[in-house]
């Protein structure tokens, strides 16, 4: 039976982290983080923060990804560390909330900033999202070199996209002369609650750098190009995210940040006519990219997930032509579909798919610890710079994150905690079956 095929480079892996990560979030929710905070260098640290505390995470699991160079990634470092419970709950929460979720996101963004051009109703725009699933989901089932290509040509434009702010700030910005003041009136009154609270669009911005290690078993050398490529395209993302918070700083006032929808396309607009609409172009080009890439990433996760018995069996099917799981892929872009069809307001599906996605994310953080004494005699062609130390960083800041949601409880979070716990007896369910 033919199974899948290592062509991806590093290259091509390190593009995929970075295109994973730039999607809609930064040209979107700063102007979510800036209400929360207020004040210029607050708002340039937690991106920073953000960034540091995803490079953190990127340290962690680069010693696991060479531990498991398989396909599933996060899933298979849950399942050896956990058992085969946490790390099928894992891919359950990933296909009904965490990726088919943010698909759903970036969909409804999409749409939206093609209402820049044209008023669409909001079935015009669902019927949009649906379309773009399916056809992209379309193009990576005829193979991952197919994916390859597009990640990378796609990733390329977000890149560009973004210097391209940076230089119109540096060079038109009339505002924001201060932003790297530390002594700014009124920033004593900046709690850890609003903190924590900007955090959630700062961590879906950041979402997707660890999409690299599903594609494990499809990787060349996956022991030291799977590492290398999260670590590296983490560290670009954050450079270019604060690069990206700088422009709108220097472009717009605080009020005019905080009440954009469109921030980007609002602050490019402010010095260059017909700038919003070119910024708009390129940010829908950035989130076609994303969703390229989320439509062939996870399906990996349930692939896995059907070879070790505990999911549909159908979904374990490689295509005969293309060597890719298309069965799987197919599943996630009819939930997707339907996600779409019945969401709601993009911020609820950002905070719904990020809660779930860092509560996962903290568990694989801590399953380093737990491997080292679990597995000591696995071989680690890469350890995690900064061990224990960076990693057990990574896990406390995360779990602070998700004890402030829990403690708040939003609509969004328990629906994610019902979501999560209806997956324990459909676990038993396949067990049994098996």
């Amino acid at each position: 039976m033919q199974g899948l095929q290592r062509r991806l480079s590093l290259y091509g892996l390190t593009m995929i982290v970075i295109g994973s990560c730039i999607g809609s979030g930064i040209f979107i929710t700063p102007s979510t983080v800036a209400s929360h905070l207020g004040i210029p260098v607050y708002i340039l640290l937690v991106w920073l923060a953000g960034g540091i505390v995803s490079m953190f995470g990127a340290l962690s699991f680069s010693e696991l990804g060479a531990m498991y160079p398989k396909s599933g990634g996060v899933y298979v470092y849950l399942k050896e560390a956990y058992g085969p419970l946490i790390g099928f709950l894992y891919g359950w929460v990933t296909l009904l909330i965490i990726n088919t979720g943010a698909l759903a996101a970036l969909s409804i963004a999409f749409a939206d900033f093609l209402s820049f051009f044209y008023e669409f109703s909001q079935l015009q725009k669902q019927i949009i999202g649906v379309i773009l699933v399916l056809s992209l989901t379309a193009i990576n089932v005829m193979g991952v070199s197919v994916s390859q290509f597009l990640a990378s040509t796609f990733s390329g434009i977000k890149i560009l996209a973004i210097i391209l702010l940076l230089i119109v700030g540096l060079f038109f910005g009339t505002e924001g002369k201060d932003i790297f003041s530390l002594s700014v009136e009124g920033s004593s009154n900046i709690g850890i609650k609003p903190i924590l609270f900007a955090f959630v669009g700062v961590f879906w911005s950041f979402g997707g750098w660890h999409h690299a290690t599903y594609l494990s078993g499809e990787a060349i050398k996956p022991q030291h190009n799977v590492p290398r490529s999260i670590v590296i395209g983490t560290m670009a993302v954050t450079l270019l995210y604060v690069f990206a918070n700088i422009a709108y700083l220097l472009l717009l006032p605080m009020d005019g940040i905080v009440a954009s929808s469109r921030i980007a396309g609002d602050a490019v607009a402010q010095v260059i006519s017909g700038g919003g609409k070119i910024v708009t172009i390129l940010i829908s080009i950035s989130i076609f990219g994303t969703i390229a890439i989320y439509t062939m990433s996870a399906p990996r996760i349930y692939f896995a997930m059907a070879k070790d018995g505990v999911f549909f069996p159908q979904l374990a099917k490689v295509h005969p032509k293309f060597s890719t799981p298309y069965i799987a892929m197919i599943f996630q872009a009819i939930w997707a579909c339907l996600l779409i069809l019945f969401w709601g307001s993009f911020i609820k599906v950002i905070t719904f798919v990020t809660f779930m996605d860092i509560v996962f994310m903290m568990l694989a953080g801590l399953a380093l610890f737990i491997l080292r004494k679990k597995r000591p005699n696995v071989a680690r062609p890469v350890k995690a710079f900064g061990y224990p130390l960076i990693p057990f960083l990574y896990v406390l800041i995360t779990a602070a994150f998700v004890i402030n949601l829990i403690i708040s409880m939003s609509a969004e979070s328990l629906y994610g905690l019902v979501i999560l716990f209806l997956g324990i007896p459909v676990f038993y369910f396949f067990q049994k079956k098996a």
